[in-house]
């Protein structure tokens, strides 16, 4: 959970610095935004101890280890309860297909963002949802293609 912290322009640069990459060496990171190394670790420090900072992760391409077909599945539920929720989101992130799971307003009340090998396996996926008594409705899309959006700062 983040903390309320304030963030300055040090901070806001050092958070898109290290958006764009991750694996800036500190000493770099520090050059960029303009402070010394030691408090541009401090400041990363605080920005990770607050919450601001998550983690660091490997960006790795679906399609390069077998699993180039993407698609977003929207699901709804017979009955929308508290009860139902998290066992079903806990479940669904276990799948080694999936990539991401949105609790979203509207008709739907997830959608799960998948990475499956073809067609055959999205199938089997597809099954499984509707398999589950919780799911009243499954819709799947394909993704043809996505594009990351810019760093996230505060407004």
């Amino acid at each position: 959970m983040t903390r309320d912290v304030r963030l300055d322009s040090v901070d806001l640069a050092i958070l898109t610095e290290l958006q764009n990459d991750g694996r800036l060496p500190n000493k770099t990171l520090a050059q960029r935004v303009g402070v010394a190394p030691s408090t541009c670790l401090a400041r990363t420090q605080r920005l990770q101890d607050a919450g601001v900072i998550r983690g660091y992760h490997a960006d790795v391409d679906p399609a390069a280890v077998g699993r180039g077909l993407r698609a977003v599945v929207a699901i709804r539920l017979s009955a929308h309860s508290r009860p139902i929720l998290g066992p079903f989101v806990e479940w669904a992130r276990g799948l080694p297909q999936t990539r991401e799971v949105h609790h979203v307003t509207g008709p739907d009340d997830f959608l799960v963002h998948v990475a499956c090998h073809d067609t055959d396996e999205l199938q089997r996926l597809v099954l499984e949802f509707t398999a589950r008594r919780e799911v009243g409705r499954v819709q799947t899309d394909l993704v043809f293609a996505s594009w990351p959006g810019g760093p996230v700062l505060p407004r």
